[in-house]
């Protein structure tokens, strides 16, 4: 197991006095079989006329809040301590043929078999959704999927060679995308970050039918040789889970070019970016803005005890 502790910043400065806003925050890692949030604090300045946890519809925690004062700045922390235990894989080789994990959600929507509760639940991550069009695109990127799905491959098998060839065939360039640039224009340029490489990954496997959803979190980095981890240095990531037929979702890193290990820690799923963005709201005035982000993934030591009193679980 690993244990760490995670700081995410994030502070917008607006060009002029905001009167109202409204914010919505997935900063709270989710819990799962291997991850579990030991303790979690989100201190958020100025203090919050209104305030409320609950569940969105994918089942992420959330926090919502209000601020009805003026305020030409916006600060909120996220301090959690996460214990993760390294997931256990499936033999990519030993899985089901990807036809069969397309058909199995296809004849169930179809009414002409009953679906499980897993399948029914995956079936919603088959089309498209806001930050993943498909549209006139959808054949192009079932093309390039089927060079990886070739007939009757082992589904997970393809799974990892297509996560190879995205990683072999698309450069990482920060610069080259924003936030909303569409899946066929990175598809175009070969190049992005983290989002549209799964993005894109996630338009390719539903442009085949199969279930595809997008993961919000953080990875663990590792400084240069000899040079001390900084603080505020990393940064959110983003990977792929596709739902097989009998083992349920498959985690992969199209990035990195590897399956999650503990090194990856989960803070929410859903259809795309768009359903699990670390902090989203609505302000009135505020003119212009910007807005700095800095992440700190540190490993600790079980011996380091849980976070000081005043960090406490919420």
């Amino acid at each position: 197991m690993a244990l760490y502790e995670v700081l995410h910043d994030t502070t917008y400065h607006y060009d002029s006095a905001v009167s109202l806003s409204q914010q919505i925050a997935h900063l709270r890692p989710r819990e799962s079989a291997g991850q579990r949030t030991l303790a979690h604090r989100l201190e958020i300045s100025p203090v919050p006329a209104q305030r409320s946890e609950r569940r969105d519809f994918f089942g992420n925690p959330v926090t919502a809040f209000a601020l009805h004062a003026p305020h030409r700045e916006l600060a909120v922390r996220a301090r959690s301590r996460i214990r993760v235990e390294p997931p256990t894989w499936p033999e990519p080789a030993k899985s089901p043929p990807w036809e069969a994990a397309r058909d199995r959600l296809r004849d169930g929507l179809s009414g002409h078999a009953p679906l499980r509760a897993d399948a029914r639940d995956a079936g919603q991550y088959r089309f498209a959704s806001p930050f993943v069009v498909l549209g006139d695109e959808a054949a192009r990127y079932a093309d390039y999927a089927l060079e990886s799905f070739t007939p009757g491959r082992p589904v997970l098998e393809a799974l990892l060679a297509l996560s190879a060839r995205i990683h072999a065939d698309f450069q990482f360039d920060p610069a080259a995308t924003r936030v909303a640039t569409p899946v066929a224009e990175v598809f175009a340029a070969r190049r992005g970050v983290c989002q549209d490489f799964s993005h894109l990954m996630i338009a390719c496997l539903r442009a085949l039918g199969l279930a595809a959803r997008y993961v919000s979190g953080y990875l663990l980095t590792e400084p240069p040789p000899g040079q001390p981890r900084l603080i505020g240095a990393d940064a959110s990531h983003a990977w792929v889970a596709l739902w097989c037929p009998g083992t349920g979702w498959v985690d992969v890193d199209p990035t990195n070019d590897l399956q999650p290990d503990s090194g990856h820690i989960t803070l929410a799923w859903g259809r795309d970016y768009g359903d699990v963005c670390p902090l989203r709201g609505v302000i009135l005035g505020g003119g212009g803005h910007r807005v700095d982000v800095a992440v700190t993934m540190m490993p600790v030591d079980e011996g380091e005890g849980a976070l000081r009193a005043a960090d406490a679980p919420d």
